[in-house]
């Protein structure tokens, strides 16, 4: 975690898999990072013996993570970016973006409201 960094209140760390926050980074009470997915496509082995995977999440400098986000393994969120409250953050986010849709659709560039 990068200097100047904070993570508010009853917030989820899953650093079963690598986590990297950068500088200036703020991240808003109930956010859950998930570094980490449950392998399950054998049909005869149970999902429990079946082991797990993990790419990491990354969140570059200078973002803004709003209330309630969930962040699943294997995302990059890119510099400057704001995801908005409640948002499921599944693939990458290019840097400066704003997302607030909880389909995880890139809405609009930050500096091009």
């Amino acid at each position: 975690m990068g200097s100047n960094s904070s993570i508010g209140p009853y917030g989820f760390v899953g650093c079963s898999g690598r986590i990297t926050i950068g500088k200036n980074v703020m991240i808003g009470p109930r956010v859950s990072l998930f570094a980490e997915n449950h392998n399950f496509s054998e049909k005869d082995i149970s999902i429990k013996e079946q082991g797990v995977n993990n790419k990491g999440i990354t969140i570059e400098d200078d973002c803004w993570i709003g209330s309630g986000v969930i962040i699943l393994d294997g995302v990059t969120i890119g510099s400057g970016s704001v995801i908005g409250a409640g948002t499921l953050v599944t693939k990458d986010i290019p840097k400066n973006t704003v997302v607030y849709d909880k389909r995880n659709k890139n809405v609009k560039d930050r500096f091009y409201l």
